[in-house]
């Protein structure tokens, strides 16, 4: 009967200590409390330059999208939560980009000179980065728990991405075009048409919410736009095409003989033999090239708050 007691006394006294210690130090542990999460997503990516577009004068945003070429991104993602309101993300995507005059419909007005022009591209984007979660809604739920709830959320952070734009040759392969310096970039004869990278940074912002299926399970949709810092993604900027001596000047003669193919493409009747800039443009350099996202996501949450707390039930005695 003693030992009985000291045990049930032993017991309760360890039980105690063990959730004393449990509370006092939960901000500190980590994925046995759920605070890291684990996800997928996958959804279009859509493409805003200069090539292709909808009817009259190149537009903004989603008013000049191409649905037609739109393909699928895909994604990871994991989050640390130090607070339910607020989340850190660092996530990797997979996506194409393309454009195309021909897309452009023939309405009879500014978007014809896009069909003239005929110039299409394609582009692998290879993009990670980092971003910052905000939940405004937390602070008026009224249960506890994830089950059941709806979380939007707004999200922005920066990046780094790889790109790499090509066309299609008169024989159907498609050809790298940065190495072909299609405006001149780096040409002596064109000091003011710099070389651009394939790899550069980016800025994020978007929004979304989520939908909690189980406490460590979700579903939820977002937006995510990019802004760029180049106007080259399409290999598309200036607004004139450059004399395709400059090629024979600068190029080996395989390279320019595949750039005098591709630089320009258009269908266009000029009074001279070459398209100078007084009779057409190329591109539009006042604005730089965008991409954005429409994302379905699936995620987990690591571990579980209310299976912490199972486990450390008091040990029952008969």
């Amino acid at each position: 009967m003693r030992t009985s007691l000291l045990l049930v006394r032993l017991s309760v006294l360890i039980c105690f200590f063990t959730l004393f210690s449990l509370q006092s130090n939960s901000q500190s542990i980590s994925s046995s409390n759920g605070k890291f999460e684990l996800g997928l997503g996958i959804g279009p990516m859509f493409f805003l330059g200069d090539l292709g577009g909808s009817a009259g004068v190149g537009k903004t945003f989603v008013k000049d999208l191409d649905f037609p070429l739109t393909k699928l991104n895909k994604g990871i993602y994991i989050n640390y939560y130090p607070a339910e309101w607020l989340g850190f993300r660092v996530a990797g995507n997979m996506g194409y980009v393309e454009g195309d005059d021909a897309e452009a419909p023939a309405k009879g007005g500014p978007e014809e000179d896009r069909k003239y022009r005929n110039l299409h591209f394609r582009s692998k984007i290879n993009e990670a980065y980092a971003a910052l979660e905000l939940y405004p809604t937390v602070f008026f739920e009224r249960y506890d728990g994830l089950l059941g709830k709806l979380r939007p959320y707004v999200i922005g952070g920066a990046g780094i991405y790889h790109f790499n734009p090509q066309a299609k040759d008169v024989d159907g392969k498609w050809v790298d075009l940065a190495p072909l310096k299609l405006e001149g970039q780096g040409f002596a004869e064109y000091p003011d048409s710099k070389p651009y990278k394939l790899t550069q940074m980016n800025v994020l912002a978007g929004f979304g919410f989520k939908y909690y299926l189980k406490e460590n399970m979700y579903i939820g949709f977002e937006i995510l736009h990019r802004k760029l810092f180049t106007d080259y993604v399409d290999d598309v900027s200036n607004d004139y095409y450059i004399d395709p001596i400059a090629f024979d000047n600068n190029l080996t003669a395989a390279q320019a003989a595949q750039a005098r193919r591709l630089y320009y493409r258009g269908t266009y009747t000029f009074p001279a033999t070459r398209p100078y800039q007084e009779f057409a443009e190329r591109g539009d350099p006042k604005e730089n090239d965008a991409y954005f996202s429409s994302i379905l996501r699936f995620g987990w949450r690591i571990g579980s708050s209310d299976g912490r707390l199972k486990q450390l039930k008091c040990p029952v005695f008969y």
